[in-house]
Protein backbone atom coordinates (compact mmCIF):
# COMPACT_ATOMS: atom_id res chain seq x y z
CA UNK A 1 0.00 0.00 0.00
CA UNK A 2 1.14 3.53 -0.77
CA UNK A 3 2.34 5.40 2.35
CA UNK A 4 -0.37 7.80 3.51
CA UNK A 5 0.95 11.23 4.57
CA UNK A 6 -0.40 12.99 7.62
CA UNK A 7 -3.26 15.00 6.17
CA UNK A 8 -7.03 15.35 6.05
CA UNK A 9 -9.30 13.52 3.65
CA UNK A 10 -12.89 14.45 2.91
CA UNK A 11 -15.09 11.73 1.46
CA UNK A 12 -18.76 11.42 0.61
CA UNK A 13 -20.47 8.05 1.05
CA UNK A 14 -24.00 7.07 0.00
CA UNK A 15 -25.83 3.89 1.01
CA UNK A 16 -29.54 3.15 1.18
CA UNK A 17 -30.39 -0.47 1.99
CA UNK A 18 -29.76 -1.85 5.52
CA UNK A 19 -27.07 -4.21 4.23
CA UNK A 20 -25.37 -1.36 2.37
CA UNK A 21 -25.51 0.76 5.51
CA UNK A 22 -23.77 -1.99 7.48
CA UNK A 23 -21.06 -2.50 4.84
CA UNK A 24 -20.53 1.26 4.53
CA UNK A 25 -20.18 1.64 8.29
CA UNK A 26 -17.58 -1.14 8.38
CA UNK A 27 -15.74 0.61 5.55
CA UNK A 28 -15.70 3.95 7.38
CA UNK A 29 -14.20 2.29 10.45
CA UNK A 30 -11.60 0.56 8.27
CA UNK A 31 -10.75 3.87 6.56
CA UNK A 32 -10.05 5.55 9.87
CA UNK A 33 -7.93 2.64 11.02
CA UNK A 34 -5.97 2.47 7.77
CA UNK A 35 -5.37 6.24 7.77
CA UNK A 36 -4.25 6.44 11.38
CA UNK A 37 -2.00 9.42 10.59
CA UNK A 38 -4.75 11.26 8.72
CA UNK A 39 -8.08 12.76 9.58
CA UNK A 40 -11.02 11.24 7.70
CA UNK A 41 -14.16 13.39 7.38
CA UNK A 42 -17.12 11.55 5.89
CA UNK A 43 -20.59 12.83 5.02
CA UNK A 44 -23.49 11.54 2.94
CA UNK A 45 -26.64 9.43 3.02
CA UNK A 46 -26.67 7.41 6.21
CA UNK A 47 -28.49 4.64 7.97
CA UNK A 48 -28.18 3.91 11.68
CA UNK A 49 -24.92 1.97 11.36
CA UNK A 50 -23.21 4.76 9.44
CA UNK A 51 -24.38 7.38 11.92
CA UNK A 52 -23.01 5.25 14.75
CA UNK A 53 -19.70 5.19 12.86
CA UNK A 54 -19.60 8.98 12.89
CA UNK A 55 -20.71 9.81 9.34
CA UNK A 56 -22.32 13.24 9.05
CA UNK A 57 -25.83 12.95 7.63
CA UNK A 58 -26.87 15.02 4.65
CA UNK A 59 -29.94 12.78 4.50
CA UNK A 60 -31.03 9.77 6.51
CA UNK A 61 -31.69 6.88 4.15
CA UNK A 62 -33.58 4.68 6.61
CA UNK A 63 -37.00 5.36 5.07
CA UNK A 64 -35.75 5.13 1.47
CA UNK A 65 -35.09 1.37 1.56
CA UNK A 66 -38.18 0.51 -0.50
CA UNK A 67 -38.89 -2.47 -2.76
CA UNK A 68 -41.39 -2.73 -5.58
CA UNK A 69 -42.33 -0.45 -8.45
CA UNK A 70 -45.56 0.78 -6.90
CA UNK A 71 -43.92 1.56 -3.57
CA UNK A 72 -41.02 3.38 -5.23
CA UNK A 73 -43.45 5.28 -7.46
CA UNK A 74 -45.32 6.64 -4.47
CA UNK A 75 -42.05 7.71 -2.84
CA UNK A 76 -40.57 9.47 -5.89
CA UNK A 77 -40.88 13.01 -4.44
CA UNK A 78 -38.97 11.84 -1.36
CA UNK A 79 -36.24 10.28 -3.53
CA UNK A 80 -35.96 13.44 -5.62
CA UNK A 81 -35.52 15.65 -2.55
CA UNK A 82 -32.81 13.31 -1.25
CA UNK A 83 -31.07 13.28 -4.62
CA UNK A 84 -31.08 17.07 -4.84
CA UNK A 85 -29.69 17.52 -1.32
CA UNK A 86 -26.89 15.01 -1.88
CA UNK A 87 -25.92 16.50 -5.23
CA UNK A 88 -25.74 19.99 -3.73
CA UNK A 89 -23.75 18.77 -0.73
CA UNK A 90 -21.23 17.07 -3.02
CA UNK A 91 -20.81 20.13 -5.25
CA UNK A 92 -20.35 22.43 -2.26
CA UNK A 93 -18.29 20.02 -0.13
CA UNK A 94 -15.87 18.99 -2.91
CA UNK A 95 -14.95 15.55 -1.50
CA UNK A 96 -11.84 13.84 -2.86
CA UNK A 97 -14.08 10.94 -3.86
CA UNK A 98 -17.73 9.98 -3.75
CA UNK A 99 -18.17 6.38 -2.56
CA UNK A 100 -21.44 4.82 -3.68
CA UNK A 101 -22.44 1.60 -1.93
CA UNK A 102 -24.88 -0.72 -3.73
CA UNK A 103 -28.39 0.89 -4.08
CA UNK A 104 -28.11 1.05 -7.89
CA UNK A 105 -31.36 2.73 -8.95
CA UNK A 106 -30.43 5.77 -6.88
CA UNK A 107 -26.64 5.63 -6.95
CA UNK A 108 -26.13 5.17 -10.69
CA UNK A 109 -28.11 8.35 -11.34
CA UNK A 110 -26.10 10.15 -8.68
CA UNK A 111 -22.87 8.86 -10.25
CA UNK A 112 -23.82 10.34 -13.60
CA UNK A 113 -24.75 13.72 -12.12
CA UNK A 114 -21.62 14.04 -9.98
CA UNK A 115 -19.10 12.58 -12.41
CA UNK A 116 -20.08 15.02 -15.14
CA UNK A 117 -19.34 17.81 -12.63
CA UNK A 118 -15.79 16.58 -12.19
CA UNK A 119 -16.15 14.53 -9.00
CA UNK A 120 -14.33 11.20 -8.79
CA UNK A 121 -16.68 8.26 -8.22
CA UNK A 122 -15.90 4.95 -6.54
CA UNK A 123 -18.63 2.29 -6.59
CA UNK A 124 -18.41 -0.37 -3.89
CA UNK A 125 -20.59 -3.50 -4.26
CA UNK A 126 -21.50 -3.72 -7.90
CA UNK A 127 -25.09 -3.48 -9.08
CA UNK A 128 -26.28 -6.92 -10.14
CA UNK A 129 -26.16 -6.08 -13.81
CA UNK A 130 -25.29 -9.67 -14.67
CA UNK A 131 -28.84 -10.55 -13.54
CA UNK A 132 -30.79 -7.81 -15.25
CA UNK A 133 -30.39 -4.50 -17.07
CA UNK A 134 -26.92 -5.40 -18.33
CA UNK A 135 -27.01 -2.32 -20.58
CA UNK A 136 -26.17 -0.30 -17.47
CA UNK A 137 -22.57 -1.50 -17.80
CA UNK A 138 -22.17 1.44 -20.20
CA UNK A 139 -23.12 3.75 -17.34
CA UNK A 140 -20.49 2.15 -15.10
CA UNK A 141 -17.85 2.56 -17.81
CA UNK A 142 -18.72 6.24 -18.32
CA UNK A 143 -19.50 7.48 -14.81
CA UNK A 144 -17.48 5.33 -12.39
CA UNK A 145 -13.72 5.73 -11.95
CA UNK A 146 -13.24 2.60 -9.85
CA UNK A 147 -15.64 -0.32 -9.29
CA UNK A 148 -14.87 -2.57 -6.30
CA UNK A 149 -16.81 -5.84 -6.54
CA UNK A 150 -17.55 -8.47 -3.89
CA UNK A 151 -18.45 -11.45 -6.09
CA UNK A 152 -15.61 -13.34 -7.81
CA UNK A 153 -17.17 -13.65 -11.28
CA UNK A 154 -17.93 -9.95 -11.69
CA UNK A 155 -14.58 -8.62 -13.06
CA UNK A 156 -14.69 -11.11 -15.95
CA UNK A 157 -18.32 -10.24 -16.65
CA UNK A 158 -17.48 -6.55 -16.88
CA UNK A 159 -14.28 -7.13 -18.88
CA UNK A 160 -16.31 -8.85 -21.60
CA UNK A 161 -18.27 -5.59 -21.91
CA UNK A 162 -15.24 -3.33 -22.08
CA UNK A 163 -15.37 -2.17 -18.46
CA UNK A 164 -11.85 -2.52 -17.07
CA UNK A 165 -11.76 -0.29 -13.96
CA UNK A 166 -13.02 -3.21 -11.88
CA UNK A 167 -11.36 -5.02 -8.96
CA UNK A 168 -12.56 -7.96 -6.86
CA UNK A 169 -11.94 -7.22 -3.17
CA UNK A 170 -13.59 -10.22 -1.54
CA UNK A 171 -16.96 -10.39 0.14
CA UNK A 172 -17.28 -8.35 3.37
CA UNK A 173 -18.98 -11.32 5.04
CA UNK A 174 -16.04 -13.66 4.38
CA UNK A 175 -14.25 -14.39 7.63
CA UNK A 176 -16.86 -12.41 9.58
CA UNK A 177 -19.82 -14.80 9.85
CA UNK A 178 -19.73 -16.74 13.09
CA UNK A 179 -22.34 -17.96 15.53
CA UNK A 180 -21.90 -16.54 19.01
CA UNK A 181 -22.66 -19.96 20.50
CA UNK A 182 -23.14 -23.49 19.27
CA UNK A 183 -25.98 -25.93 18.82
CA UNK A 184 -26.02 -27.16 22.42
CA UNK A 185 -26.40 -23.66 23.85
CA UNK A 186 -28.93 -22.61 21.19
CA UNK A 187 -31.05 -25.64 21.99
CA UNK A 188 -30.83 -24.95 25.71
CA UNK A 189 -31.90 -21.32 25.25
CA UNK A 190 -34.92 -22.34 23.14
CA UNK A 191 -35.94 -25.61 24.83
CA UNK A 192 -34.93 -27.74 21.86
CA UNK A 193 -33.52 -31.28 21.83
CA UNK A 194 -30.07 -31.23 20.17
CA UNK A 195 -30.38 -34.94 19.33
CA UNK A 196 -33.40 -34.28 17.08
CA UNK A 197 -33.33 -32.61 13.62
CA UNK A 198 -33.71 -28.82 13.46
CA UNK A 199 -34.96 -26.82 10.47
CA UNK A 200 -34.74 -23.03 10.57
CA UNK A 201 -37.09 -20.77 8.61
CA UNK A 202 -35.79 -17.37 7.50
CA UNK A 203 -38.60 -15.48 5.72
CA UNK A 204 -36.77 -12.21 5.01
CA UNK A 205 -36.16 -8.82 6.57
CA UNK A 206 -39.05 -6.81 5.09
CA UNK A 207 -42.63 -6.81 6.27
CA UNK A 208 -44.08 -7.88 2.93
CA UNK A 209 -41.55 -10.70 2.65
CA UNK A 210 -42.57 -11.95 6.08
CA UNK A 211 -46.26 -11.94 5.15
CA UNK A 212 -45.77 -13.57 1.73
CA UNK A 213 -43.11 -16.14 2.55
CA UNK A 214 -43.60 -17.25 6.16
CA UNK A 215 -47.11 -18.76 5.57
CA UNK A 216 -45.69 -21.10 2.90
CA UNK A 217 -42.81 -22.01 5.20
CA UNK A 218 -45.31 -22.86 7.93
CA UNK A 219 -47.33 -24.96 5.48
CA UNK A 220 -44.14 -26.90 4.73
CA UNK A 221 -43.40 -27.33 8.44
CA UNK A 222 -46.90 -28.71 9.00
CA UNK A 223 -46.45 -31.27 6.23
CA UNK A 224 -43.00 -32.34 7.44
CA UNK A 225 -44.25 -32.83 10.98
CA UNK A 226 -46.81 -35.36 9.74
CA UNK A 227 -44.20 -37.69 8.26
CA UNK A 228 -41.29 -36.76 10.53
CA UNK A 229 -42.74 -35.66 13.89
CA UNK A 230 -39.32 -35.53 15.55
CA UNK A 231 -38.25 -32.50 13.43
CA UNK A 232 -38.08 -29.21 15.34
CA UNK A 233 -38.58 -25.80 13.71
CA UNK A 234 -37.21 -22.34 14.44
CA UNK A 235 -38.50 -19.15 12.82
CA UNK A 236 -35.46 -16.87 12.77
CA UNK A 237 -36.90 -13.35 12.71
CA UNK A 238 -34.67 -10.72 11.10
CA UNK A 239 -33.50 -7.86 13.35
CA UNK A 240 -35.63 -5.41 11.36
CA UNK A 241 -38.82 -7.32 12.23
CA UNK A 242 -40.37 -8.09 15.61
CA UNK A 243 -41.22 -11.49 17.11
CA UNK A 244 -44.79 -10.23 17.47
CA UNK A 245 -45.16 -9.97 13.68
CA UNK A 246 -44.12 -13.59 13.30
CA UNK A 247 -46.42 -14.71 16.13
CA UNK A 248 -49.41 -13.08 14.41
CA UNK A 249 -48.72 -14.96 11.18
CA UNK A 250 -48.17 -18.22 13.07
CA UNK A 251 -51.45 -17.75 14.95
CA UNK A 252 -53.34 -17.08 11.72
CA UNK A 253 -51.82 -20.12 10.03
CA UNK A 254 -52.58 -22.37 13.01
CA UNK A 255 -56.28 -21.81 12.33
CA UNK A 256 -56.01 -23.67 9.01
CA UNK A 257 -53.17 -26.20 9.44
CA UNK A 258 -51.78 -28.24 12.32
CA UNK A 259 -48.39 -26.73 13.02
CA UNK A 260 -45.47 -28.71 14.48
CA UNK A 261 -45.44 -29.34 18.20
CA UNK A 262 -41.99 -27.76 18.45
CA UNK A 263 -41.99 -24.38 16.71
CA UNK A 264 -39.83 -21.69 18.26
CA UNK A 265 -39.13 -18.04 17.43
CA UNK A 266 -35.59 -16.65 17.57
CA UNK A 267 -34.85 -12.93 17.27
CA UNK A 268 -31.42 -11.39 16.67
CA UNK A 269 -30.11 -14.96 16.40
CA UNK A 270 -30.10 -15.57 12.66
CA UNK A 271 -26.56 -16.93 12.53
CA UNK A 272 -27.00 -18.99 15.68
CA UNK A 273 -30.19 -20.53 14.30
CA UNK A 274 -28.51 -21.36 11.00
CA UNK A 275 -25.44 -22.84 12.66
CA UNK A 276 -27.61 -25.01 14.90
CA UNK A 277 -29.81 -26.28 12.05
CA UNK A 278 -29.58 -29.39 9.94
CA UNK A 279 -31.35 -27.57 7.10
CA UNK A 280 -32.98 -24.21 6.42
CA UNK A 281 -35.46 -22.44 4.16
CA UNK A 282 -33.94 -19.03 3.42
CA UNK A 283 -35.38 -16.02 1.61
CA UNK A 284 -33.19 -15.05 -1.33
CA UNK A 285 -30.65 -12.36 -0.47
CA UNK A 286 -27.39 -11.82 1.39
CA UNK A 287 -28.46 -14.12 4.21
CA UNK A 288 -28.07 -17.06 1.83
CA UNK A 289 -24.34 -16.30 1.80
CA UNK A 290 -24.35 -16.28 5.60
CA UNK A 291 -25.90 -19.73 5.48
CA UNK A 292 -23.23 -20.84 3.01
CA UNK A 293 -20.42 -19.48 5.17
CA UNK A 294 -21.89 -21.35 8.14
CA UNK A 295 -22.23 -24.50 5.99
CA UNK A 296 -25.98 -24.91 6.47
CA UNK A 297 -27.78 -26.81 3.66
CA UNK A 298 -30.70 -24.70 2.45
CA UNK A 299 -33.56 -24.18 0.05
CA UNK A 300 -33.64 -20.65 -1.35
CA UNK A 301 -37.15 -19.21 -1.63
CA UNK A 302 -38.83 -15.98 -2.64
CA UNK A 303 -42.27 -14.60 -3.39
CA UNK A 304 -43.12 -11.11 -4.64
CA UNK A 305 -46.44 -9.47 -5.39
CA UNK A 306 -47.88 -10.70 -8.67
CA UNK A 307 -47.48 -7.31 -10.36
CA UNK A 308 -43.88 -6.82 -9.26
CA UNK A 309 -42.95 -10.32 -10.36
CA UNK A 310 -44.64 -9.83 -13.70
CA UNK A 311 -42.90 -6.52 -14.33
CA UNK A 312 -39.48 -7.29 -12.88
CA UNK A 313 -39.14 -11.08 -12.86
CA UNK A 314 -39.19 -11.43 -16.62
CA UNK A 315 -36.32 -8.94 -16.94
CA UNK A 316 -33.94 -11.21 -15.04
CA UNK A 317 -31.59 -12.91 -17.51
CA UNK A 318 -29.52 -15.20 -15.33
CA UNK A 319 -29.85 -18.95 -14.85
CA UNK A 320 -29.96 -18.66 -11.06
CA UNK A 321 -31.53 -16.32 -8.52
CA UNK A 322 -29.59 -17.41 -5.45
CA UNK A 323 -26.16 -15.90 -4.87
CA UNK A 324 -24.84 -19.28 -3.76
CA UNK A 325 -25.69 -20.83 -7.13
CA UNK A 326 -24.44 -17.81 -9.07
CA UNK A 327 -21.02 -18.07 -7.42
CA UNK A 328 -20.90 -21.84 -7.88
CA UNK A 329 -21.91 -21.47 -11.53
CA UNK A 330 -24.44 -24.26 -11.15
CA UNK A 331 -27.54 -25.21 -9.16
CA UNK A 332 -26.13 -26.67 -5.94
CA UNK A 333 -29.04 -25.38 -3.85
CA UNK A 334 -32.71 -25.72 -4.83
CA UNK A 335 -34.51 -22.46 -5.64
CA UNK A 336 -38.29 -22.10 -5.25
CA UNK A 337 -39.30 -18.74 -6.66
CA UNK A 338 -42.76 -17.15 -6.84
CA UNK A 339 -45.33 -19.72 -8.02
CA UNK A 340 -42.91 -22.59 -7.38
CA UNK A 341 -42.93 -21.73 -3.69
CA UNK A 342 -45.62 -23.73 -1.94
CA UNK A 343 -45.78 -25.86 1.16
CA UNK A 344 -45.68 -29.20 -0.68
CA UNK A 345 -42.58 -28.47 -2.76
CA UNK A 346 -40.72 -26.80 0.08
CA UNK A 347 -41.48 -29.68 2.44
CA UNK A 348 -40.20 -32.21 -0.09
CA UNK A 349 -36.94 -30.31 -0.67
CA UNK A 350 -36.27 -29.79 3.04
CA UNK A 351 -36.84 -33.48 3.78
CA UNK A 352 -34.29 -34.36 1.10
CA UNK A 353 -31.75 -32.21 2.94
CA UNK A 354 -32.32 -34.21 6.12
CA UNK A 355 -30.87 -37.29 4.41
CA UNK A 356 -27.32 -37.67 5.75
CA UNK A 357 -25.64 -38.28 2.40
CA UNK A 358 -27.42 -35.41 0.66
CA UNK A 359 -26.76 -33.15 3.65
CA UNK A 360 -23.03 -33.80 3.64
CA UNK A 361 -22.78 -33.33 -0.13
CA UNK A 362 -24.43 -29.91 0.07
CA UNK A 363 -22.25 -28.90 3.02
CA UNK A 364 -19.13 -29.75 1.01
CA UNK A 365 -20.31 -27.68 -1.96
CA UNK A 366 -21.17 -24.74 0.28
CA UNK A 367 -17.64 -24.87 1.69
CA UNK A 368 -16.32 -24.51 -1.87
CA UNK A 369 -18.54 -21.46 -2.42
CA UNK A 370 -17.36 -19.94 0.86
CA UNK A 371 -13.75 -20.34 -0.30
CA UNK A 372 -14.50 -18.42 -3.52
CA UNK A 373 -15.73 -15.42 -1.52
CA UNK A 374 -12.16 -14.67 -0.50
CA UNK A 375 -10.39 -14.33 2.79
CA UNK A 376 -11.53 -12.09 5.61
CA UNK A 377 -10.66 -8.40 5.72
CA UNK A 378 -12.57 -7.10 2.69
CA UNK A 379 -13.40 -3.80 4.41
CA UNK A 380 -9.73 -3.24 5.18
CA UNK A 381 -8.72 -3.97 1.56
CA UNK A 382 -11.39 -1.61 0.25
CA UNK A 383 -10.25 1.12 2.65
CA UNK A 384 -6.64 0.78 1.54
CA UNK A 385 -7.62 0.84 -2.12
CA UNK A 386 -9.70 3.99 -1.61
CA UNK A 387 -6.88 5.75 0.21
CA UNK A 388 -4.50 4.82 -2.60
CA UNK A 389 -7.02 6.18 -5.07
CA UNK A 390 -7.49 9.56 -3.38
CA UNK A 391 -3.76 10.08 -2.83
CA UNK A 392 -2.87 9.19 -6.43
CA UNK A 393 -3.81 11.82 -8.97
Amino acid sequence: MTAIPSTRHKLMIVAGEPSGDAHAAALVCALREAASESRIDVFGATGPSMRAAGVDSVIQSDDLAILGLLEIGRALPKFWRAFTKLKQAAIEGKPEAVILVDWPDFNLRLARSLHRRGLRVIYYISPQLWAWRSYRSKTIKRDVDLLLTILPFEPDWYAKRGVTQVEFVGHPLAGEVEARYGREDFCRFHSLDPSRPIISLLPGSRRKELHRILPEMLNAAALISVSQPDVQFVVAVAPSRTPGEAREIIAARSATVTLPEVLRIAHHETREALAASDAAAVASGTVTLEAALLGTPMVIVYKESAINWHLLGRLINTDHYGLVNLIAGERIVTELMQNKLNGERLAAELMLLLDDRRNQTVRRRLHEVAHQLGEGGASRRVAERILDFVTTR
